[in-house]
């Protein structure tokens, strides 16, 4: 009885310890969380919400004593702007090219890796994986060289087996399959994505469709792209927002002629890092980019509700 009679101060004694400690850990995990989170705050968030005031405004940084707000002109005027138009259809060109493909890649050498026919698989992934750890701005120089016209190597080889070598950067039919084919350079992190999760599929749904006598191809759209189709998406929404924000590889291709061939290359960014800095608009750049914000959480939010439909996952819930 008198064991009892004390078990009641006992737990409330535990539960103060634990409480104590729970606001210990969690002094100190702010604590050490707050490097991070002082950047953000200042480097992000910050310029986010200025960004955000400035696309009210005619900001201009070389007179920024003259900028006066303006409401909703430059949202009004991005909807009458034929730049606008037309830099938004090159992206929505590319974007229907290059996202299918990034994600056929990726997924085919994934499938190649995990093959258990593949003898030195070790070595494969880290061949396919290495790429995407060389600096972006290397490997686009080294690209234009060897997809160049004249001296590029690949239509030195073609020329050498008797096949006119097309011009890769020059010619309007074949910018996008030399900017897919350079974007395919960093596809190592998607198949090591996807990789994983192919090896995360349990076997005995392999060998239960072995036993009823499905074949490779069966099996492979059957079995192991439902079970990865959470990963599919995961990719999907990363090379979707990669695309929203494609810049750099055609701004270190084409330089001061940017937009060559034909404008081809006039993405949207390639507009809005054109209206900011050369253009001098910064109210109006700031649209810009809010704008294209919106129209990527819009089209990101639509694939998440489309989530139930086609994305499984092993615990029933969608």
């Amino acid at each position: 009885m008198a064991a009892i009679s004390r078990l009641p101060p006992v737990l409330k004694r535990t539960r103060r310890k634990m409480s104590s400690l729970a606001h210990r850990e969690a002094i100190w995990g702010l604590i050490f969380l707050s490097p991070w989170l002082i950047g953000f705050l200042i480097w992000t968030f910050l310029p986010m919400v200025l960004s955000l005031v400035f696309s009210f405004t005619d900001f201009n940084l070389l007179k920024p004593d003259e900028w006066r707000f303006i409401g909703f002109e430059n949202y009004v005027h991005f909807f009458h702007d034929p730049q606008v138009k037309k830099s938004a259809w090159v992206t929505l060109r590319f974007m229907l090219i290059a996202v299918p493909v990034g994600l056929a890649v990726p997924l085919a050498l994934a499938a190649m890796v995990n093959s258990k026919s593949l003898w030195a698989k070790p070595v494969f992934r880290t061949l396919f994986y290495m790429p995407y750890i060389v600096p972006l701005i290397s490997v686009v120089y080294i690209w234009r060289g060897f997809l160049g016209t004249y001296t590029g190597w690949l239509n030195r080889f073609l020329e050498s087996i008797g096949i006119p070598g097309p011009e890769w950067l020059d010619n309007v039919t074949w910018i996008y399959p030399a900017l897919v084919i350079i974007g395919l350079w960093g596809a190592g992190n998607a198949m090591v994505i996807m990789l994983a999760g192919m090896q995360n599929v349990p076997t005995e749904l392999y060998d239960a469709a072995r036993v009823d006598g499905a074949g490779p191809l069966r099996v492979f759209f059957h079995i192991t792209i439902p079970m990865i189709s959470p990963v599919i998406f995961y990719n999907l929404i990363l090379i979707l927002i990669g695309a929203f924000q494609y810049f750099l590889i055609p701004w270190v291709i084409k330089g001061t002629t940017v937009g060559d061939p034909g404008g081809s290359t006039f993405f949207y960014n390639m507009y809005l890092f054109k209206t900011f800095f050369i253009y001098d608009e910064m109210g109006y750049a700031a649209t810009l980019a809010w704008i294209l914000f919106f129209t990527a959480l819009a089209v990101t939010l639509l694939l998440f509700g489309t989530m139930k439909y086609w994305v499984y996952y092993a615990g029933g819930e969608e």
